[in-house]
């Protein structure tokens, strides 16, 4: 099960982080990845996190804005959005389970929270 926090109503410009934590699953050997769907738009990689070894994949739009981390203790998988701009409004989820980063199929979603940049 994957449960999402944070995100909601922030300033242009501003921060957010997003939080999903990660239950009755080992999710630190597989890839964990936020997606997002922007209003009328396909669903699209906004950072990605390998299992073995952690390396970190960025969606071009988010490059030097965004920061992905896990803590495996905590069984959580953070997302840091910095510099947010209107165009950054949208529904953001998380999903593990895929082998690899590159990989297309994840078994494990969460239900996705909303961030809203305003103007």
């Amino acid at each position: 099960q994957l449960t999402e926090t944070g995100g909601g109503l922030v300033q242009a410009g501003g921060s957010t982080r997003l939080t999903c934590t990660v239950s009755d699953f080992t999710f630190k050997f597989y890839a964990t990845t936020w997606f997002r769907r922007l209003p009328g738009k396909e669903r699209d990689l906004v950072a990605c996190i390998a299992g073995t070894g952690g390396r970190t994949t960025y969606g071009d739009s988010v490059k030097g804005r965004a920061a992905i981390a896990r803590d495996d203790e905590r069984n959580v998988v953070y997302l840091e959005m910095n510099s947010l701009k209107g165009e950054d409004t949208g529904n953001y989820t998380c999903a593990t389970g895929a082998w690899e980063c590159s990989g297309s199929y994840y078994p494990y979603w969460g239900q996705g929270r909303r961030v809203t940049v305003s103007l």
